[in-house]
């Protein structure tokens, strides 16, 4: 019988899961321990070992491939890690490593690449766009992400990589000429604008506060707080703008939008009308925005998946 192995490798937690189909209703173990990132690259192999070991005793199954989501990108070219928010990944020759340590042969792909194939295969995609073609998934939280999904000629769902391992980087164009700079060396970029950290960030500049998402979002619907609405409307405006490049690009099936301020539901109704003014097309977006169905599941499910 096939297991489906996967890894979700996050900053503070990595999360296993033994899957007996690819199915959420088909976990047969799940488990999470602390990442431990500040203690370094070799501590984090170790606790990705650890966790493994502990997958096998309580579940006395051996993987023959295991999938792992990681906080950034496998560059296929120089086969190390890369734009990873973990910083110590970066530079590293993490698959390779994983490869040698495990004995097995691993599948690594980017968190939000993973969201994006979890909610294809197994989560919301199927349940409206069964048929679908082409998938985008959003990762818009505390910092912001993409990942392309493709169904391949045998009717399996692939996450499309690309050449240098950036397929989907939706995160890191450039959104606002002159904004706020970022780790990434630009200035601008769509994670610097409309993630959860910026839109605070702009609430404190323009009123000197300092806020929640949620805080800045009752206040909103209060309808009492000027800032508060000039946030919010900045957010779909940019969401607008920002993710018509997508359909423009890839005119995809569907669109699900993660993470924190993926929740907004003014996304789902004002920010795709904000879209429209800027897709190239001249009727209605036919463009399925959904909401994800796994909900912290989609990660370690995808990484899953991979194999």
């Amino acid at each position: 019988m096939q297991h489906y192995w996967g890894i979700d490798l996050g900053g503070t937690k990595i999360e296993g899961v033994i899957l007996s189909a690819p199915s959420p209703d088909a976990v047969i173990i799940r488990k999470r321990i602390d990442t431990e990132a500040h203690k370094g690259y070799d501590h984090i192999m170790g606790q990705i070992i650890r966790l493994i070991d502990m997958l096998k005793a309580e579940t006395g199954l051996t993987p023959d491939r295991i999938g792992f989501g990681t906080p950034g990108t496998f560059d296929p070219a120089r086969q190390w890690m890369k734009n990873c928010n973990t910083t110590v990944l970066n530079g590293k020759p993490m698959k390779q490593d994983l490869t040698r340590l495990l004995g097995v042969p691993v599948t690594v792909a980017n968190d939000a690449n993973c969201f994006a194939l979890a909610e294809s295969t197994m989560g919301i995609v199927p349940d409206v766009v069964p048929d679908f073609q082409t998938v985008f998934g959003v990762i818009m939280g505390t910092g912001v992400g993409g990942g392309v999904v493709i169904r391949g000629r045998d009717g399996v769902p692939f996450v499309l990589n690309g050449l240098q391992g950036i397929g989907g980087e939706w995160g890191h164009n450039i959104l606002e000429e002159n904004g706020h700079s970022c780790y990434c060396g630009k200035s601008g970029c769509n994670e610097q604008v409309i993630s959860g950290p910026a839109l605070q960030r702009y609430y404190f500049e323009k009123s000197g506060e300092e806020r929640t998402m949620k805080d800045i979002m009752d206040r909103y619907q209060e309808g009492n707080d000027l800032v508060a609405s000039q946030t919010v409307n900045r957010m779909l405006e940019y969401f607008g703008r920002a993710v018509s490049v997508i359909i423009n690009i890839l005119d995809p099936d569907a669109i699900v939008l993660g993470g924190g301020v993926g929740n907004v539901d003014l996304l789902y109704t004002e920010g795709i009308e904000r879209a429209k003014k800027y897709v190239f097309n001249s009727r209605e977006i036919n463009t399925r925005f959904l909401k994800p169905k796994l909900g912290d599941s989609a990660g370690v499910f995808g990484a899953a998946l991979l194999v």
